[in-house]
C-alpha cells in the first residue's frame, strides 16, 4: 500500500529541541520529588514491577536516551513490544539498586546531563536504539513520554493524583511516539495473531494537536498525514488519553465514556481491534 507517510504529521509543523527541554524541565523535578516522597518502594506499580523496578527503569531510559545524543555505545535491543521487554529485564537484573532516594537522585543528575546533551545538539539524527535513526527532538520527546507514563505508574500506585498536562502529552505523541513508530519497521509494533487481515484506516484528531492516519494492513502499520482511500473511524482524542490508552493504562471504553475519546464513522468498532493489534514497547 503506498502513499505519503510522514515522521511527524502534524499541520503545527516539527517538534522543536526548545519545546521538548521545556516540558522535560517542569515534568523531571515533579517527577524526581514524588520518588523521593515514597516510603514503600515495594509497593506494586505497573505489571509484575513494583515502584523501585519502575523507577530503576526510568533511570534507565535517561542514561540510553542521553547516550544516543551523545554517541555512546546502547545496549543492543530489537524494538518491539518483546524486544524491548527483554531489554528492559536484563537492565533491572544487571542493576542491584532499588533505593528510591538514590535513585531520585540518579535521575536528576542523568536528566541534567542528558539537558546539556540535547542543548548542543543540533537538527542532525542519531542513532537510538536498534539502530534506528532519530532527530534529537524525537529523543527528548521519548523520554518526557517516558516520565510522564511512569509518574503516572508511581503515584496510581501509591493513591497520589499525576495531572499531565495537554501540551505535554501532545508532545509525547506527537514528537515522540509517532516518530518512533514512523522510524521502525511497520511491523514493529503489531501482534500479527491479533491484527490477522484487518485493514483499517483511522483518522486521529488530537486535541491541542494535528490530524494523524493510522493504517493497518497486511499485519503493517503506518502513519499518513493523508488518507489512501477510505477511512473507518474517526477519534477524536484527549492526548493523555490517548497515550494512556495506547500504553495499555486504561481502556478505551472508559476514556470514550469520559469523553475524552470520541469515536464515528462508518466502522467505529473497528478502533479496539486496532488498539489490540498493536503492541507498543
Amino acid at each position: 500500500m503506498t502513499g505519503p507517510t510522514t515522521n511527524r504529521p502534524t499541520p503545527s509543523g516539527p517538534t522543536s529541541v526548545g519545546q521538548a527541554r521545556e516540558a522535560l524541565h517542569e515534568v523531571v523535578p515533579r517527577l524526581v520529588d514524588l520518588i523521593r516522597s515514597i516510603h514503600d518502594p515495594d509497593v506494586p506499580a505497573i505489571g509484575s514491577w513494583t515502584i523501585a523496578e519502575v523507577t530503576a527503569h526510568v533511570s534507565h531510559a535517561v542514561t540510553f536516551d542521553r547516550d544516543a545524543l551523545v554517541g555512546e555505545p546502547l545496549p543492543e535491543a530489537t524494538v518491539t513490544g518483546a524486544g524491548m521487554t527483554t531489554l528492559n529485564e536484563r537492565l533491572l537484573r544487571d542493576d542491584p539498586v532499588r533505593d528510591t532516594r538514590l535513585l531520585a537522585e540518579r535521575i536528576d543528575a542523568l536528566a541534567g546531563e542528558f539537558d546539556t546533551a540535547v542543548a548542543s545538539s543540533d537538527d542532525r539524527p542519531v542513532t537510538w536504539l536498534g539502530g534506528i535513526s532519530m532527530a534529537p527532538s524525537a529523543v527528548a520527546c521519548h523520554l518526557l513520554e517516558e516520565c510522564l507514563m511512569h509518574g503516572h505508574d508511581i503515584a496510581a500506585a501509591v493513591g497520589r493524583r499525576w495531572p499531565i498536562e495537554r501540551r505535554h502529552a501532545v508532545l509525547a505523541v506527537e514528537g515522540g511516539v509517532f516518530p518512533m513508530i514512523s522510524a521502525l519497521p511497520p511491523t514493529a509494533f503489531v501482534d500479527p495473531n491479533k491484527a490477522g487481515a484487518l485493514r483499517t484506516t483511522v483518522e486521529l484528531r488530537i486535541r491541542g494537536g494535528g490530524r494523524t492516519f493510522m493504517c493497518l494492513e497486511d499485519g503493517e502499520l503506518r502513519l499518513r498525514s493523508a488518507a489512501v482511500g477510505p477511512v473507518d473511524a474517526h477519534l477524536s482524542a484527549d492526548p493523555t488519553a490517548l497515550m494512556l490508552t495506547f500504553l495499555g493504562r486504561q481502556g478505551i471504553v472508559r476514556a470514550i465514556s469520559q469523553g475524552r475519546l470520541a469515536a464515528w464513522g462508518r466502522r467505529p468498532w473497528w478502533l479496539p481491534r486496532l488498539l489490540a493489534a498493536t503492541n507498543p514497547p
